[in-house]
């Protein structure tokens, strides 16, 4: 059963959407045992879409709860596989028609997922393709946990990291964001530990200080990009609101928390943050902070007219970082050949789509 082949799953309850606390309520409410919640709630976790595929649950039962709740599906559109380093693009098409961007990265320690939280993104940065056309929609808890089970049944194997850095600023959907990190972490269903999430965000900041009261073993990455106040404003429209100041504030505030590293993500863009004053910028803004700087050679969007720097220039920075005290690397190129950049691949298919 799917969203799009059932006009009434509407008045029904999504079980992806749910904790294990509240399949169990939904279920006692129904008037039966509190283990068939948990049952349900394993079965879920599993991936299942179709209530026959919970074989220790009587069918009389089945068929009882197949008419309060269902479970919803991801679609796989499209899947772009790296000859290069055997990274995995994902398209995929959600219940309601939108689609989104999954990327599977395959690393000596096993995989990692990137997964999207919302369709289209609002923050309109300059550099990225995701934002191009506006914000859509947020996923729900159960459509971020769908991107990783869909794709976990698709390679047939585990996944046991998560990065929160594709389509969508995560923070500008806090809740079900969280909600997902409750979920995927639970040890009767996925058991994905907590410090093998990493959640990125442009920088909004009463967020980060919410995530450092309520998940503080979260790993979090900030969008930086620039340690001009001028220029980040360029690049990123929402420095208006929280400008770099604001920025490093919270960054303490979250240290002192925590007890935990930040990284800062410094996308590399020619001609615009690339120069030496831009750097040494970079140097005095996170001086004494436990941080580390990710550097990132622009995946081009011709849309955009923006150019990467090469990676041999990204390093001569990241080296001149580490040489005044900062610790950096120059992230791994994964997936360069087949449209890398986060929202490329949606972002073909909308001009696909409306030119037919």
């Amino acid at each position: 059963m799917t969203f799009e082949n059932n006009e009434k799953v509407n008045l029904k309850i999504d079980l992806r959407n749910l904790n294990q606390n509240e399949t169990c309520q939904y279920i006692e409410d129904l008037g039966e045992k509190r283990f068939r919640g948990k049952q349900v709630f394993s079965w879920v976790q599993k991936g299942i879409t179709d209530f026959d595929e919970l074989n220790n649950i009587p069918k009389m039962l089945r068929e009882k709860f197949a008419d309060s709740f269902y479970i919803s599906n991801i679609k796989i559109l499209e899947k772009k596989i790296s000859k290069i380093d055997e990274t995995i693009k994902y398209l995929l098409e959600l219940g309601d028609g939108n689609v989104i961007e999954a990327v599977l990265m395959k690393y000596k320690y096993g995989y990692s997922l990137c997964v999207s939280s919302q369709v289209g993104c609002r923050m309109g940065c300059s550099f990225c393709a995701s934002t191009l056309n506006g914000l859509v929609r947020s996923l729900s808890a159960g459509e971020i946990l769908g991107q990783l089970l869909t794709i976990q049944k698709d390679i047939e194997a585990k996944i046991g990291h998560i990065v929160l850095m594709g389509i969508g600023e995560p923070f500008d959907n806090y809740d079900n964001v969280t909600k997902f990190f409750e979920i995927v972490n639970d040890k009767d269903g996925i058991n994905l530990g907590l410090r093998n999430i990493t959640v990125s965000t442009c920088g909004v900041v009463d967020k980060i200080m919410q995530l450092a009261e309520e998940y503080p073993q979260i790993n979090l990455a900030i969008s930086l990009h620039s340690a001009i106040d001028e220029v980040r404003t360029q690049m990123m429209p929402i420095n208006k609101k929280y400008n770099l100041e604001k920025i490093i504030d919270v960054c303490r505030q979250y240290i002192k928390k925590t007890n935990r590293r930040i990284t800062f993500e410094y996308t590399l863009v020619k001609g615009k943050n690339d120069s030496k004053e831009a750097i040494d910028a970079l140097v005095k803004y996170v001086r004494g902070l436990n941080c580390h700087i990710n550097l990132i050679p622009l995946n081009q969007v011709v849309e955009n007219g923006m150019q990467g720097l090469e990676r041999k220039k990204a390093k001569d920075i990241a080296d001149y970082l580490e040489s005044r005290g900062v610790s950096a690397t120059v992230r791994r190129q994964l997936g360069a050949d087949i449209d890398g950049a986060c929202g490329q691949l949606r972002m073909k298919r909308e001009i696909a789509t409306s030119s037919c």
